[in-house]
């Protein structure tokens, strides 16, 4: 079993959702991610999506487009993002590592290459945004040879058609976005996704994570009610922002906020 099966399996034992955390590798300084990370596992997060800074985020709203201007300033590569990947992974081999961001990047690399240095990494799965499942085969049998998820997300627009093709080569979990609209938005429709995630359960066997629009322990725990798993990202990336001049005590806030949603959820 992977470790993404495996903690959503323990969750799912619990009566509990898994917490997914998303930061910006590399910021606002490289030095930070690790630390960060190592914070957020031990505060509760069951998964951690590791963003590869990206000059055009498309997706994403505008705490997360800081986030990745901050580490492009300090020159944060896909290669930089892999090698926090292994510096991570000399404490930790427990908690599941996703990394998530844009095709262009890993299309630099080269899909072997990139397959061979995630799994070599410790990566466990795979979100690029701009990835449709037509054009995902190749990547998806690279990856999925050395046991690595490519992970694929649905949204409030796609059709059932849609659905059962995504459906059909999604591996890990399914990343399902919650709002119509960029990361960060507040216009979060707790009972609509609900409903969507229980139609979209007859299609598919595999974990329901939510994301784009949970901002702190009340919204976590609402979704945690429903959901396999509980996506936060632009609220953390927003705090660490804030504390950008202060880069040593992210590592601290970042448990925090951690701890906060992790115990909200579990009230759940």
């Amino acid at each position: 079993m992977s470790r993404l099966a495996e903690r959503f399996a323990e969750r799912t034992a619990a009566d509990s959702s898994a917490l997914v955390t998303y930061l910006v590798a590399g910021d606002p300084a490289p030095a930070v991610t690790v630390p960060t990370m190592h914070a957020l596992a031990g505060a509760g997060a069951d998964v951690i999506e590791l963003g590869i800074p990206f000059s055009d985020p498309e997706a994403e709203g505008a705490d997360i487009q800081a986030g990745c201007e901050r580490a492009l300033a300090h020159k944060v590569r896909l290669r930089d993002v892999l090698d926090m990947v292994v510096a991570f992974r000399q404490q930790d081999t427990r908690t599941a590592v996703v990394l998530m961001g844009y095709l262009n990047s890993v299309e630099a690399m080269g899909y072997e290459r990139f397959a061979a240095a995630a799994a070599e990494a410790g990566v466990d799965g795979v979100i690029l945004v701009n990835l449709p499942p037509e054009e995902a085969e190749e990547l998806r049998q690279a990856l999925g040879a050395l046991g690595v998820d490519l992970i694929f997300l649905l949204a409030p627009t796609t059709t059932d058609v849609r659905a059962r093709h995504v459906l059909g080569v999604a591996s890990g979990f399914v990343y399902y976005v919650s709002l119509k609209g960029p990361t960060g938005s507040a216009n979060l429709d707790v009972a609509g996704v609900r409903t969507r995630l229980d139609d979209l359960r007859a299609l598919t066997g595999l974990p329901m994570a939510v994301g784009f629009g949970i901002r702190d322990g009340a919204t976590a725990r609402a979704v945690a009610e429903f959901a396999d798993g509980v996506v936060v990202g632009s609220a953390l990336v927003r705090r660490m922002g804030e504390l950008a001049a202060d880069p040593e005590s992210i590592p601290a806030a970042a448990a925090a906020f951690a701890s906060e949603l992790r115990a909200a959820m579990d009230a759940a």
